[in-house]
């Protein structure tokens, strides 16, 4: 369900769900983020990168409902920035032929402010969800520490 200017939580997966590469490569990520963004504008309400998969909960502008198209856009240019960084370092892996990401993502239109309160804690809960880490403020590649500094949860929260 599209909805301009609405908010959407995101899973986005990579093809092997054995790799790391999210985390490895979590810069590259960030950058093919902010460069998306800069383009098409959208506020991230809460985000999580996880060794091989994703969650994100966006606020997209009003009149805007293309989320799949900044999908594609950061998918595109995380490609781009890793295999641009593999050539300057002279390594080449098995990503720069293979597809990296799972051609589809799944996506929920959020319905209220119960439901984005839900979808955002959920993001941020997910590495301790996963055995990650004992707390949640341990994962580094979250914005619930963006969360905390903002006042919305403890430094504890979860642990």
């Amino acid at each position: 369900m599209y909805v301009e200017g609405g908010s959407y939580f995101f899973t986005v997966s990579l093809q092997d769900k054995k790799s790391q590469l999210l985390v490895e490569q979590v810069d590259l990520l960030r950058e093919a983020v902010r460069r998306v963004k800069q383009q098409r504008p959208f506020t991230i309400e809460a985000w999580v990168v996880l060794p091989n998969h994703l969650h994100a909960v966006w606020t997209l502008p009003e009149g805007d409902c293309d989320y799949s198209g900044r999908w594609r856009e950061i998918k595109k240019r995380f490609r781009y920035l890793l295999s641009k960084s593999e050539m300057s370092s002279g390594t080449r892996s098995h990503f720069t032929d293979s597809p990296i990401w799972q051609k589809r993502f799944w996506e929920h239109t959020i319905r209220n402010e119960a439901d984005l309160i839900n979808h955002i804690n959920y993001v941020h809960i997910n590495p301790l969800k996963h055995g990650l880490v004992c707390q949640v403020k341990d994962w580094p590649y979250s914005s619930f520490h963006r969360a905390v500094a903002d006042g919305y949860y403890s430094i504890n929260w979860c642990g």
